[in-house]
């Protein structure tokens, strides 16, 4: 059933046109369009303004389409104007039917906008696993553990590992992998009719060191992100790969409604007083949206002689802190510096937990290390 919301008019007849078997009307007054531009309200599948009996658009309808990019809007006007369509078009509206309004056109205009808001999501085959990682507060190096995460899942599966950067602008995903991304999530969600497979592997970048990158925009400012058309994407990029890693904003917790396809969400936090706190709070709020199994609570740049312990640690987030990342800070930024992800040379303490983390959350075993030449000692003693 297609919802759609008519705003600011008081015409039964343009109700009766809108009614079918397949669509369910509901109206509102002007000031339910400040409601709907609230980020956390619930879209309908499309958005019908009548301004028939007005000059302008209603002032809301900027903001609402910053906050829900992908709510389709239908404007029923009076005549064709011109500088009016301009400014609609600007505003983010898609369609425009003006007087005498026909029945076929206007469910045609609804079809249009709800088959853009809705992308294809091929679903056969096996679905990948995703995961997700959210900081307790900044600076903690989520982007470091997700992006080395995902590098390391690639060694396990090659060509079939994706990150994606939900950070609304200027994410570090593409500087720490190396790459120059030409395309970005918001690309993805403006161009939600044509997204198949096919098409988001057009937008992704991959890395030498393994995974494919789905993008933040590079572009300021530019709107939050649609947790409706975001979970269609991840969805998706779950059809599409065998893993999926999520690198989630803090900033922007409405995306959170966004993650029900997580296998599991890692909520990355370190050994300062401040982020600990934050920890506790997140922690509660995760665990009631997702279920205590589905969170686990890591910590990175650890250190056994801090004053703040894992037992600390624990007590306060009401949970067991499930690893710990040894402290490297100048191995992680000269890694950033190359594009070049620490697991790639596993040859330090940070690297080798960082890939053990990445096969946990997979569930692949650790291989077992080759046995040991017994060399020349060995040899003439007899010891092995």
């Amino acid at each position: 059933m297609t919802i759609v919301t008519v705003v600011g008019t008081t015409d039964r007849q343009l109700e009766e046109l809108l009614t079918t078997d397949k669509i369910r009307v509901q109206t509102a007054p002007d000031a339910g369009l400040i409601q709907l531009a609230h980020p956390d309200a619930t879209q309908p599948h499309a958005l019908v303004i009548d301004l028939r009996d007005r000059a302008a658009l209603p002032e809301a309808l900027t903001a609402l389409k910053r906050q829900h990019p992908s709510t389709g809007v239908v404007i029923v006007a009076a005549r064709l104007e011109p500088t009016l369509m301009l400014e609609a078009m600007r505003a983010g509206v898609n369609e425009w039917v003006s007087d005498p309004v026909s029945q076929s056109e206007l469910l045609a205009a609804i079809e249009r906008v709800t088959a853009t808001r809705r992308p294809v999501v091929e679903s056969s085959g096996p679905r990948g696993e995703v995961f997700a990682f959210l900081g307790a507060k900044g600076g903690v190096g989520t982007t470091t553990v997700a992006v080395n995460v995902a590098t390391a899942l690639a060694a396990i599966s090659p060509a079939s590992v994706l990150i994606v950067d939900l950070h609304q602008s200027h994410g570090d995903a593409g500087l720490f992998l190396g790459v120059e991304p030409k395309f970005s999530v918001l690309d993805a969600l403006e161009n939600s009719h044509r997204l198949d497979r096919a098409f988001l592997k057009s937008l992704v970048v991959h890395a030498k060191c393994g995974p494919d990158l789905l993008a933040s925009s590079e572009r300021s400012g530019s709107g939050r992100l649609d947790p409706g058309g975001i979970r269609s994407l991840i969805e998706l990029a779950a059809s599409t790969y065998r893993y999926v890693v999520l690198d989630v904003p803090r900033h922007d917790l409405g995306l959170i409604d966004a993650l029900d396809e997580i296998r599991t969400l890692v909520l990355v936090a370190n050994q300062e007083l401040a982020t600990v706190r934050s920890t506790a709070k997140l922690a509660a709020t995760l665990r009631q949206r997702f279920g205590r199994e589905r969170v686990r609570v890591v910590m990175t740049r650890y250190d056994q002689n801090a004053a703040i312990g894992q037992d600390d640690v624990e007590k306060v987030v009401g949970g067991a802190v499930t690893h710990l990342f040894p402290n490297n800070y100048r191995l992680a930024v000269d890694a950033l510096h190359h594009g070049r992800p620490v697991v790639v040379e596993n040859h330090n303490k940070l690297a080798s937990s960082l890939v053990g983390f990445a096969r946990g959350l997979a569930g692949v075993k650790e291989q077992p290390a080759p046995p040991r030449s017994p060399g020349l000692f060995g040899r003439l003693s007899g010891k092995k």
